[in-house]
């Protein structure tokens, strides 16, 4: 018998359900002002719009001996044409402004020297974070450290496709930006709260679009730096796995997959060297048990119709000691 390793804990961050209204990082932040500025133009606009259409219905409903006849009829009001034409441009033009100060304010934002650098790359359908700087490679979950204004360490995202379009969006910490091939883009982040921050993909990219997931780990300093330590390692193979690192590394597996410190140098799936500190499988779509590996491994279809990865069609025996080599991958 053996056991999966101990994963991140599911804590989710001040709000379970990703909103814009819980904004937990500057740019969210801003989004969030300029939301509910706009809101507010709006919801004026509709206030006054309904409040004399229900007074022209009360007002002139048809009564009295002269319902069969129309009220005086207004021709050619110069004062009307100007305040229906003149008003709309004027919150058109104050909208359109303050839209974009806010747009330039988040994009042109300057990199300080103690930002962490990670480049996102959007797969079909799952996440590959490489932090250059740091020489770690991970997937489907980002770990990034709180930033405070005494010690602000915001995460700069270079954002890559390596197919398709895709959308990195955790509306909690900063607004959706798009992953387009052979198009680099960038966004940041200053998340203050640690927790567990919960996004998606939000640009339709194929049959399983909808569970392409992202979890963001917020760490305080101490935390991230384990975390650092932890995946620059490598893990040490217990000796009754070596028979599932055989089966690994004979199947197609090594294809797809990296696992540091063996023959497997794959790139089309996700880094499975530190599988294990992972709270998920397949970008989110289960949780990382031994029972939901297993039929991961045994079909992925099982959990995402549509995954790119295979049914390898292997016997029970090999499910089990591929899972037993699996485990050790912390």
């Amino acid at each position: 018998m053996f056991t999966i390793g101990a994963v991140p804990a599911l804590a989710e961050g001040p709000q379970a359900t990703p909103s814009i209204f819980a904004p937990a990082s500057t740019p969210a932040h801003e989004i969030y002002g300029l939301s509910i500025f706009v809101l507010l133009i709006t919801g004026s606009i509709f206030a006054v719009v309904a409040g004399l259409l229900t007074y022209v219905i009360i007002r002139f409903r048809a009564r009295g001996p002269d319902a069969e006849h129309e009220p005086p009829q207004i021709y050619g009001s110069t004062q009307v044409e100007l305040a229906w034409t003149v008003i709309p441009v004027l919150i058109v033009v104050v909208l359109f402004l303050t839209t974009a100060r806010i747009i330039f304010a988040i994009q042109d934002a300057p990199e300080p020297k103690s930002a962490l650098e990670v480049t996102v790359i959007g797969h079909q359908f799952w996440w590959e974070f490489r932090y250059p700087k740091l020489n770690i490679v991970t997937a489907n979950e980002l770990h990034i450290p709180a930033s405070t204004r005494d010690a602000p360490q915001p995460a700069y995202l270079h954002l890559l496709s390596a197919d398709v379009d895709h959308s990195f969006w955790v509306p909690q910490l900063a607004g959706k930006t798009d992953l387009i091939p052979n198009h680099p883009n960038d966004m940041w982040l200053d998340p203050r709260q640690p927790g567990l921050y919960l996004g998606q993909c939000a640009q339709f990219c194929g049959i399983e679009h909808a569970k392409m997931l992202i979890r963001v780990y917020v760490d305080t300093p101490q935390q991230f730096k384990a975390w650092v330590k932890n995946q620059q390692q490598i893990g040490v193979e217990d000796s009754a796995a070596a028979a599932g690192r055989q089966v690994f590394e004979t199947q197609a597996c090594v294809n797809c997959h990296t696992v540091v410190g063996t023959p497997a140098h794959g790139t089309f799936g996700p880094d499975l060297t530190h599988l294990m500190s992972r709270a998920t499988i397949g970008a989110g779509a289960a949780a990382n048990t031994p029972e939901n590996l297993r039929a991961w491994i045994h079909d992925p279809g099982t959990f995402k119709p549509g995954a790119l990865m295979p049914a390898m069609q292997l016997t029970d025996q090999q499910v089990d000691e591929i899972l037993a080599y699996l485990s050790t991958l912390h």
